[in-house]
């Protein structure tokens, strides 16, 4: 104890006097997030929380920042498709970081045939640098009123190549909206849930090999199969309660055999 003596430790000093800011991210996220409003087409606005957090010290006073959209990545157009983003943002006392709301809306009836992009850039703005790389600064959202591949489709290889009607035929028949990610980043237990997730897949594989079959062992779903008028014993199956909205089930006669076809005139095969 007596040869211990005080030592004067070096702690952390910004570049400029000024700490940074960036977009945080969760282990296993990308920069870029895709949201749909099409799994409730009645829903005419939500909210994507943009997480914006520290590099540096805290302080115990609030510190503001910027956080706006990049013209060159954005399409989407504001008070059209997003609340317009406020002039600054606080980084309140003691914290590290905030979570920012960006409001994004229905309304544009154009959204059902296109997506639309918001680029986010946050910056220093008055008590904050701006040194760290664009990468870090940056994030993507990309919504519609249109189903979006999910982020977990291509783990599961069974499912093939996307399309969104093998999207909206994997919710009518698989018995769930989403998939796991096989990703330990995300979740280390990841593996305990791939046989619920196989589960779901059979579900869709059995409903397309024999639509009629599941027609009519679910008479709660409310769906129909119509053969066309036109000689070419191909079938419509759609919903009864929104009859106007078909989905193509083709006969080819050379293997005697009914298969859906999505909008690019592709067969679905799982």
């Amino acid at each position: 104890m007596a040869a211990c003596k005080k030592e004067s430790l070096t702690t952390y000093s910004a570049p400029g006097g000024k700490d940074n800011i960036y977009l945080g991210l969760a282990a296993g996220d990308t920069s870029a997030f895709t949201y749909t409003f099409a799994y409730n087409p009645a829903q005419v606005r939500d909210t994507v929380w943009v997480k914006v957090s520290l590099s540096g010290e805290r302080t115990h006073h609030a510190r503001s920042f910027i956080l706006k959209a990049d013209p060159n990545g954005t399409s989407a157009v504001p008070s059209v498709h997003y609340e317009p983003l406020k002039a600054s943002y606080t980084m309140p006392a003691d914290s590290g970081e905030v979570h920012i709301p960006v409001i994004i809306f229905n309304t544009d009836t154009a959204l059902q045939n296109k997506t639309v992009n918001i680029q986010l850039v946050v910056s220093g703005g008055a008590d904050f640098s701006t040194n760290l790389p664009i990468r870090d600064r940056m994030r993507l959202i990309s919504f519609s009123n249109r189903l979006e591949k999910p982020s977990w489709w291509p783990y599961w290889g069974q499912l093939g190549a996307y399309s969104r009607v093998k999207h909206q035929l994997f919710l009518i028949s698989s018995g769930t909206r989403d998939l796991i990610e096989l990703n330990p980043a995300k979740d280390p237990n990841f593996y305990m849930q791939i046989p619920r997730c196989l589960y779901y897949i059979e579900n869709v594989h059995e409903f397309l090999q024999d639509p009629f079959t599941w027609v009519a062992q679910n008479p709660d779903k409310g769906y129909a199969l119509t053969k066309r008028s036109d000689n070419t014993g191909d079938y419509d199956f759609y919903s009864t309660s929104a009859p106007n909205k078909k989905f193509w089930l083709k006969y080819f006669p050379s293997v005697n055999k009914l298969i859906f076809i999505d909008e690019n005139g592709n067969q679905i095969l799982i």
